[in-house]
């Protein structure tokens, strides 16, 4: 890899999936170089997805490039471009309808399913597809990146997601109701599309030789990763989840490596103890939702979870929050992900952290 200071960076990061110390939590913290501050703020505005669907990705990677360029990446910062069609990409691949949505940064589902029993479950891999469109952008990607920056993990959104957004949330509570053997034979040929949506992106991004990284920015150097969750059992019942949900949940966790569960909103907490019972979880991302108190207002939740042997990805601390807290933590297998003003700023926090130890 061409990535500046990549082979520390690269030893932290293994450290932190074993969970343990060098001499700190991991901090990956970017910052504007000087004078950048324009192009660096650019790169939180550049959605992949119409380049994707269109097939036209040059220009988009040219302008990614401007912006890694003008970004310091500080501490276990990586480099890496977030490939994504929007976070129902996956229903996408399965025939779902995705209308780009560059103003707001994402694409909206149109869910095409109005009757379970004739639906087939099936990747469309055309060539006008959205799963092939994104393999040729994934592998278009690579080789501009030339080992200067990663490219990430897909956003996978599966299992019961995927049905969700096929079918539409409020359709899909019904149906796990009136007609639950019908989901249930839905969601098996779904998750038996997973390994070959995983190994599409997996080989196209050259993951094996250049280790994975996703929209949750876990570094991973070696073996198969990504992020896995289901936003949408924050519907359901303990009862249901543990029928539906927590059974696909561990088969993914279980046939990656290393895994990040992204565990979002409050509403979802009566899954907790079925999710921290599932040992291939590495990471939990702890978010807790619109209107909810900033997650280090949740320390009894994060100790919890670090108790259950988790470690914990935590991205919206402040500075100060982080020097002054981060040791009501166990430091193994926590990183924190944070934004600074400038390269000063950005290296004085790790350096106060490091003091602090």
């Amino acid at each position: 890899m061409n990535i500046e200071d990549f082979s520390r960076k690269n030893t932290y990061w293994k450290a932190f999936w074993e969970k343990e110390i060098i001499d700190r939590p991991l901090i990956s913290v970017t910052a504007p170089k000087e004078g950048m501050e324009k192009q660096y703020a650019m790169g939180s505005r550049l959605f992949p997805g119409p380049a994707c669907v269109s097939g036209e990705a040059g220009p988009y990677m040219e302008s990614f490039k401007q912006t890694v360029d003008a970004t310091y990446y500080g501490g276990e910062a990586m480099p890496f471009l977030n490939p994504t069609l929007g976070p129902d990409q996956y229903a996408g691949f399965l025939g779902a309808g995705l209308e780009m949505k560059p103003e707001y940064n994402t694409s909206w589902v149109h869910s095409t399913v109005e009757d379970w029993s004739g639906f087939e479950v099936k990747i469309d891999t055309g060539k006008d597809s959205y799963f092939e469109r994104m393999r040729q952008f994934l592998k278009y990607a690579t080789a501009f990146a030339k080992g200067e920056f990663l490219i990430g993990m897909l956003d996978l959104h599966s299992g019961m997601d995927a049905l969700s957004a096929l079918r539409g949330p409020q359709n899909l509570c019904y149906d796990l109701m009136d007609c639950p053997q019908e989901v249930h034979r839905v969601l098996d040929d779904v998750r038996k599309t997973y390994q070959d949506v995983f190994y599409m992106a997996n080989k196209a991004a050259k993951m094996e030789q250049n280790g994975s990284i996703g929209w949750i920015p876990t570094y991973c150097p070696t073996g198969r990763f990504a992020a896995v969750q289901c936003d949408f059992s924050y519907l359901v019942s303990p009862s249901q989840a543990r029928e539906f949900i927590i059974p696909v949940i561990a088969e993914e966790a279980s046939f990656l490596d290393h895994c990040v569960y992204h565990y979002d909103g409050k509403e979802a907490l009566g899954h907790l103890d079925d999710i921290l019972a599932i040992k291939e979880i590495d990471v939990i991302q702890w978010v807790p939702g619109d209107g909810q108190p900033r997650s280090i207002e949740w320390m009894d939740l994060l100790k919890k979870m670090q108790k259950a042997g988790k470690g914990l990805q935590i991205y919206d601390w402040t500075h100060q929050e982080i020097i002054e807290h981060f040791k009501d933590l166990s430091p193994e297998g926590v990183v924190y992900c944070t934004e600074a003003s400038s390269i000063e700023e950005a290296d004085r926090l790790i350096e106060a952290v490091k003091a602090r130890m």
